[in-house]
C-alpha cells in the first residue's frame, strides 16, 4: 500500500492532483485543491482503494484527515467517494463535530448522505473519533510544508499533538529551513 507521496502538483482539477513523483505521475482524489498550486511541493497521505474494476488513490493534508476517512468508510453503506465528498463540502472539524453531537441533520447536508447514513455514521462512530483540537489542526495547514513534515516526524516519534502544536509555533520563529533541521529544532525544544 502506498502510505504518502511527496512530491510536485504537476495539474490539478476540482477534485484530484497529479502529483509528480520522481518522474511517475500520481493521479490522487483530493478533497482540497482549493489549497494547491502548480509547482507546489506537496506531501499527500493516501489511501489505495481496489475494486473490481478500478485502482484509485484518495489523498489527505494529514495523518488525522485520514484517519477520519478510514473510520467514515468503515461505516456500512459508504464509500470511498461518499467519504471523499463529505471531507472536501464540511472538513474535518464539521464532521467530527456532528458525529460526536449526533447532529443527524448536519450530516444529511453533506453530498450523497441520506437520513439512514446519517443515523448510521453517528451510530457506529459517536464516541470513537478522538480529535485533536480545531485550531491546532487548522494552524498546522499554515505552516510550510517542511515545518508540517516536521510535525509528522514528531508525532511518529510519540510526542501528542498539543506537544507537536508547541513545537511547531517555535519552528515557525525560524522560516526557510529544511525538515531535518526543522525537527531539529523541535526536539530540542520537548526535550527541555
Amino acid at each position: 500500500m502506498i502510505a504518502f507521496i511527496k512530491g510536485i502538483v504537476a495539474s490539478y482539477g476540482a477534485d484530484w492532483v497529479a502529483v509528480d513523483n520522481h518522474g511517475i505521475g500520481y493521479q490522487i482524489s483530493y478533497p482540497h485543491t482549493d489549497r494547491v498550486t502548480l509547482n507546489q511541493e506537496i506531501t499527500v497521505h493516501t489511501y489505495m482503494h481496489i475494486s473490481e474494476n478500478d485502482v484509485s488513490l484518495f489523498g489527505f493534508e494529514s495523518t488525522e484527515e485520514k484517519d477520519l476517512f478510514m473510520r467514515l468508510i468503515s461505516v456500512k453503506g459508504l464509500g470511498p467517494k461518499t467519504a471523499m465528498n463529505m471531507l472536501a463540502k464540511a472538513g474535518y472539524d464539521e464532521i467530527i463535530g456532528a458525529v460526536e453531537t449526533g447532529n443527524v441533520a448536519a450530516l444529511k447536508k453533506m453530498p450523497g448522505i441520506g437520513a439512514k447514513s446519517a443515523s448510521q455514521i453517528v451510530l457506529d462512530l459517536k464516541g470513537k473519533l478522538v480529535a485533536a483540537p480545531a485550531s491546532s489542526v487548522r494552524v498546522s495547514e499554515e505552516y510550510p510544508p517542511e515545518i508540517r513534515d516536521a510535525m509528522e516526524g514528531l508525532k511518529n516519534l510519540g510526542y501528542k499533538q498539543n506537544e507537536v502544536s508547541s513545537a511547531a509555533k517555535v519552528m515557525n520563529e525560524s522560516p526557510g529551513l529544511s525538515t531535518a533541521e526543522y525537527l531539529r529544532i523541535g526536539l530540542r525544544f520537548l526535550s527541555r
